[in-house]
């Protein structure tokens, strides 16, 4: 049974989109989902995203994307909520995994717009509706442009969100005026969710009106962005500026090693194995950083942890 009905209240807070741990040949590394968990849930986390861009969903095979899906609903018990992308080029795709996630247990789906076909705004809303109607878990929109060339619409969110499954959208877009336009369209209908994904403008958006974060850095330091969340909620505009500062220094020094376009999710992804959270071990066509890139890493990351030891986050 989905765990929808114990959640009632609109999500808010800091929901990791969780990374995948893989072992060297692929597979699913049980063990360190595990541990990750339990490392998330103990920082204070308010929910837990899986398969999104942050967990290499559209490198997983299937079976290793339900392998997660039932290990995480499973060990997660209810504890806080469970979010599944389930986005696919094939609407039928989609439909059996949000199906299979309800069953496991999961909060809610996510999904971003098919990603091949050239599709305008009206047909995004036939395909979005479709699904909805198809499926018994709610759903949030993913807006993610630079991923799916094609943004979600203010005004294709908000006809959208008239459907009683649509509960919330996420934006990944890092376009700030976009985000004020959807909390000024959303500013009379407080039950639907507004996530943000990029972590660098979180304090900001909660700040003009957004229920929280979806932050990749999470993974490796939940207490600190739960702190900066809490901050952003409470106007503490002194702890926001000590809390926004780490976050960017994490932005500009683990997500930016070697220069790659996929240099977050390589630097996220080896900053978590220092810790002992999983392998730096990728899904094709990502590869791991070369030894010197990880040394360099380390010494960015260790000088990173020092700092949040002096400020005690």
């Amino acid at each position: 049974m989905s765990s929808f009905l114990k959640f009632t209240a609109p999500l808010k807070g800091i929901v990791p989109p969780m990374i995948t741990p893989l072992t060297g040949d692929g597979s699913l590394d049980s063990d360190s989902v595990e541990k990750l968990i339990e490392h998330l849930i103990s920082g204070g986390v308010h929910g837990i995203f899986i398969l999104g861009t942050t967990g290499e969903f559209s490198g997983l095979s299937y079976q290793t994307r339900r392998e997660l899906i039932t290990q995480t609903c499973d060990q997660v018990g209810g504890r806080v909520p469970v979010l599944v992308g389930v986005t696919d080029v094939s609407i039928e795709e989609s439909i059996a995994l949000a199906e299979f996630s309800a069953e496991a247990g999961a909060y809610a789906v996510v999904v971003a717009p098919p990603f091949y076909m050239n599709i305008d705004q009206q047909e995004l809303t036939h395909y979005y509706l479709q699904l909805a109607d198809a499926i018994s878990l709610p759903m949030f929109l993913y807006n993610m442009p630079s991923h799916t060339k094609l943004t979600i619409e203010v005004d294709t969110a908000v006809r959208l969100s008239a459907h009683e499954r649509i509960i919330g959208l996420k934006d990944s877009s890092a376009h700030a005026v976009y985000f004020q336009s959807l909390c000024h369209s959303f500013r009379n209908h407080s039950d639907f969710v507004l996530m943000v994904g990029p972590e660098e403008m979180m304090a900001e958006t909660v700040l003009m009106g957004s229920n929280g974060g979806v932050c990749g850095g999470a993974n490796l330091f939940p207490e600190l962005y739960v702190a900066l969340y809490e901050a952003a909620a409470n106007r503490d505009f002194e702890k926001i500026k000590v809390y926004q500062e780490c976050v960017m220094e994490i932005s500009q020094n683990i997500y930016q090693v070697g220069g790659y376009k996929s240099s977050y999710m390589k630097g996220l992804k080896t900053a978590l194995s220092f810790a002992g959270l999983c392998q730096a071990q990728f899904a094709p066509p990502l590869y791991p950083f070369s030894e010197q890139e990880v040394e360099e890493l380390r010494r960015r990351v260790e000088k990173i942890t020092s700092v949040l030891d002096l400020k005690e986050v």
